[in-house]
């Protein structure tokens, strides 16, 4: 068998571990598109139907990128700085302390914060929040103190109310930073996230079907892929492995998971960013996204994060051999791919089974996103369709412009 998409996803089509998938990839220009459609999604009634472009995904993390940009639009429009105190706009960050252990007695040992939490750190995860799961600590903290109300909906802040997971600036590790970030949007430009994002960058690229969780409007619900017999009430169960329990418990939008739009419509937010067009951020601020923004200590923890245990889904697809850092968006490559990823290119994915990138060097940017079937999930083989996604796509961009030379060789 072959490495290429087509052949790799529709024989996980057809062995019934994926119901389909969407695939949307250009350059600046738009000469080179790949936009593909594979298998069909399944309706509440369970009949099934062509996968389409419009169809509306799950984002789940990806959604990261996209409140970054709203971060960074206030940055450009002198309503935060980078680098400023966060605590004139979020208090309750200036009170977090930081939780280094728990004594015999199974009291938490807390000390104060040395420093306070700045925009750049929450948009790196280095700002010391850390999603619970990834710190045993924080797992230990919220089973006492703050154990999950699955009936319950609480707002960012009571969400993440726990405890830091280490010195502002002093490690990195992936958290929800950015749900922090999306409210700090909210209060300074006094909309919803989702209002913000409407007006400053799903109008002005031409995005009409984007909403956060729930997804009520009717025309979207139309096309929802996670509005299914698995997924009555349309969570986005499959892309984060069987429980988008997040979902259920969320109050408003959240900045680092709650966003549903089309895999076409995000592909557009790729490619402005690509291009730097002007048309989201000035184009220093999308040169200052693709630098490497954590300082020695913090790389220090993040290099650590990738040897540990969750260093494969942090890596993302990129091999242990190949330096990589942190951007304002996602991870960066620190040099270059052979035949694949530029230098300083972003990557990051949603779930389980979504994958996208900006290549700014080798001028390519896209996205894939995968249905996976429940309940029998396939982790490994969607990890193996997302890498066939990720080097094939390189490998048809060569051959097109290897054709495109030899058509103008011919010309000449």
């Amino acid at each position: 068998m072959d490495d290429s998409i087509e052949t790799r996803f529709q024989a996980a089509i057809d062995a019934g571990k994926i119901n389909g998938a969407v695939i949307c990839t250009t350059d600046t220009e738009g000469h080179f598109v790949y936009n593909k459609t594979l298998g069909a999604r399944t309706l509440l009634s369970g009949e099934k139907v062509p996968q389409r472009l419009d169809d509306v995904l799950f984002l789940a993390s990806a959604t990261k990128l996209i409140t970054t940009v709203a971060a960074l639009q206030c940055v450009d429009e002198g309503l935060l700085t980078l680098t400023g105190d966060l605590s004139p706009v979020a208090p309750e960050l200036a009170t977090k302390q930081v939780l280094t252990g728990f004594s015999a007695d199974d009291a938490p040992l807390l000390e104060p914060a040395a420093r306070p939490i700045t925009l750049e750190m929450l948009l790196s995860h280095s700002s010391g929040i850390s999603y619970d799961f990834a710190n045993p600590h924080i797992v230990r903290w919220r089973r006492k103190f703050d154990p999950p109300q699955e009936t319950s909906r609480r707002p960012v802040e009571q969400a993440f109310s726990y405890p830091l997971g280490f010195q502002p600036g002093t490690s990195w590790m992936y958290g929800p930073g950015l749900d922090w970030a999306g409210r700090i949007v909210e209060r300074v430009t006094g909309r919803t996230l989702g209002e913000r994002m409407q007006q400053r960058i799903f109008d002005p690229l031409g995005i009409t079907g984007a909403q956060f969780n729930p997804v009520t409007r009717k025309d979207l619900r139309a096309r929802l892929v996670d509005l299914n017999p698995h997924d009555r009430d349309g969570l986005g169960h499959a892309v984060v492995g069987g429980s988008a329990d997040m979902n259920k418990r969320s109050q408003g939008d959240f900045g680092g998971h709650g966003l549903f739009m089309p895999g076409a419509d995000y592909a557009k937010v790729l490619h402005s960013l690509l291009a730097s067009d002007g048309t989201l951020l000035k184009p220093s601020t999308v040169d200052d996204m693709f630098q490497h923004h954590l300082n020695q200590e913090a790389s220090m923890g993040q290099q650590a994060a990738l040897a540990g245990p969750l260093g494969p889904f942090f890596r993302v697809g990129i091999d242990m051999e190949t330096k990589i850092g942190h951007g304002l968006g996602g991870v960066i490559t620190l040099q270059n791919v052979d035949g694949w990823y530029g230098e300083r290119t972003m990557t990051w994915g949603g779930g389980l089974s979504l994958a996208w990138f900006i290549d700014r060097k080798s001028d390519l940017c896209g996205i894939c996103a995968i249905q996976p079937v429940l309940p029998d999930f396939d982790g490994g083989l969607l990890a193996a369709l997302k890498q066939t996604f990720r080097h094939d796509i390189y490998s048809k961009y060569a051959a097109w412009k290897e054709q495109q030379q030899t058509s103008k060789n011919k010309a000449v």
